[in-house]
C-alpha cells in the first residue's frame, strides 16, 4: 500500500509540476524515463543484497525511505534536477518493489496458503488513495510540497508502525535440500527465470497500453464522448484489483497453471472481440475484462519465481521484475508506432495476442515441491 500510494499521488500532481517548471511534453517525458533508469536500476542492484541478507532487512528501511524520496521532486527548480529527484524515487520504489514482493513469498510460503494476488490487490487500492488524496489536495488549491510532505508522514508511519510485523526470511536450505536442488526439467533455473520474465513482460504491455491508449482509443476511433473514454480506463484498472482481491481464492481452487491459463484466455479474448465489435460500450466493457484477465497473471508469475528455489529468490524476483518493467515502459511505445502504420485496432491487438501466448505458456507456472 506504501507503495502504491506513493506512485498514485506522484501520478496525481504530474500536471502541476509540469506547469510549475514549464515543462514541454518531451521535457516531462525525459523527467518520467527518471523514474523508469531509477526503478531498473534499482531492481538490478537489489537481488543478490536479498539473497545475501534477506528481504526483511532490505524492505525495512527502503519502505521507510518511500515517503522521503517521495518529497524530493517537489522541490526541484527544473528539468535537471527533477530528473535526478524521479531517478531517485525509481530507484527506491524498484528495490521495494522487489523486497516487497521476496518478503511476501516467505509470508506465502510460511502461511501455506496463496497470498500474492491480495498483496497486489493492496498495492493497487494504494494508488486509488494516492491518486484520490492527490486529488483533494489540487482542489483544495495545496501546493505540490505541501500534497507530498503530507503524504510521505502517512506513509512513514504506516511504515513504523508495520515494522514489528515483518518477517525475517526463514528459509534454510539445508533443511531443505529438494527445494534448493529444484530445477525445471529440461530447462536451467536461469533460461526459466527468463522466460517467466518474458512473460512479465507480456502482462505490462498490456497494462502500460491500457493506461495509455484505452482512452484515447474510445475518443478518437470509436466517437466516444470524453467521459466515456475516461471509463475504459477505469473498468479496466476497477477490475484489475477485483480479480486480484478473488485471486487467492481462486489460486487455491484452480492452481497456478489453470487460472493463469484462464485469465490469460479471457484477456486476450476479451480484448480481441471488443476490437472487432467497434461500438464504445462493447470497448469499456472489452477493457474491463482485459483488466480481470491481467490481474492474476503478474503475482502467479511473482510467486513461481519466488518459491522456485527460495535460496536465490530475490535474484529470481529481480531479474522477472526487470524484464516485466520493461513492458511497462515499451508497451505504450510500441502501441503508439504500430498505430502509425496500421491503426489503433490492429496495434491493440498485439498485447492481447500477448496474453493469449502467456495463456498457452501457463504451464510454466507449475510449482515445485517446496
Amino acid at each position: 500500500m506504501i507503495a502504491g500510494i506513493a506512485l498514485g499521488t506522484w501520478t496525481s500532481r504530474i500536471p502541476a509540476i509540469k506547469d510549475g517548471l514549464a515543462l514541454g511534453d518531451g521535457e516531462l517525458s525525459l523527467a518520467l524515463l527518471g523514474i523508469a533508469g531509477g526503478a531498473i536500476t534499482g531492481m538490478q542492484a537489489v537481488g543478490r543484497l536479498i539473497d545475501r541478507y534477506g528481504s526483511r532487512r532490505v524492505m525495512v528501511p527502503v519502505g521507510l525511505l518511500q515517503g522521503a524520496v517521495l518529497v524530493l521532486p517537489s522541490f526541484a527548480p527544473g528539468l535537471p534536477s527533477l530528473a535526478a529527484a524521479m531517478f531517485t524515487f525509481g530507484i527506491v520504489h524498484g528495490v521495494l518493489d522487489v523486497a516487497m514482493n521476496a518478503n511476501a513469498v516467505v509470508v506465502e510460503r510460511l502461511h501455506a496458503k496463496p497470498i500474492m494476488s491480495s498483496f497486489h490487490a493492496v498495492f493497487s487500492i494504494g494508488g486509488f488513495l494516492g491518486a484520490g488524496v492527490g486529488g483533494l489536495f489540487a482542489h483544495a488549491g495545496a501546493s505540490v510540497p505541501v500534497t507530498f510532505g503530507s503524504v510521505a508522514v502517512v506513509t512513514t508511519t504506516i511504515a513504523i508502525l508495520c515494522l514489528r510485523w515483518a518477517l525475517p526470511d526463514s528459509f534454510d536450505p539445508g533443511r531443505h535440500p529438494e527445494a534448493a536442488a529444484e530445477q525445471v526439467p529440461g530447462r536451467s533455473l536461469a533460461g526459466w527465470v527468463l522466460f517467466l520474465g518474458v512473460l512479465a513482460f507480456c502482462c505490462l504491455v498490456g497494462e502500460g497500453a491500457a493506461a495509455d491508449w484505452s482512452s484515447v482509443y474510445l475518443v478518437e476511433d470509436l466517437g466516444a464522448r470524453e467521459a466515456v473514454g475516461a471509463a475504459g480506463y477505469a473498468a479496466f484498472s476497477i477490475m484489475m484489483t477485483a480479480g486480484r482481491l478473488a485471486g487467492d481464492w481462486l489460486t487455491a481452487r484452480l492452481g497456478p497453471v489453470l487460472l493463469v491459463r484462464c485469465c490469460g484466455g479471457l484477456a486476450g479474448t476479451g480484448l480481441l472481440v471488443t476490437l472487432l465489435i467497434g461500438h464504445p460500450v462493447a470497448g469499456v466493457v472489452g477493457f474491463g475484462l482485459f483488466g480481470a484477465g491481467l490481474s492474476c497473471i503478474i503475482p502467479q508469475v511473482f510467486s513461481a519465481a519466488g518459491h522456485r528455489d527460495p535460496a536465490q529468490s530475490g535474484r529470481a524476483l529481480a531479474q522477472v521484475a526487470s524484464i516485466g518493467y520493461a513492458g511497462l515502459l515499451a508497451g505504450p511505445v510500441l502501441i503508439g508506432a504500430v498505430a502509425e502504420l496500421t491503426g489503433k485496432p490492429v496495434a491493440l491487438a498485439i498485447p492481447a495476442i500477448m496474453a493469449l501466448f502467456v495463456a498457452a505458456a501457463a504451464p510454466a507456472l507449475r510449482p515445485a515441491r517446496i
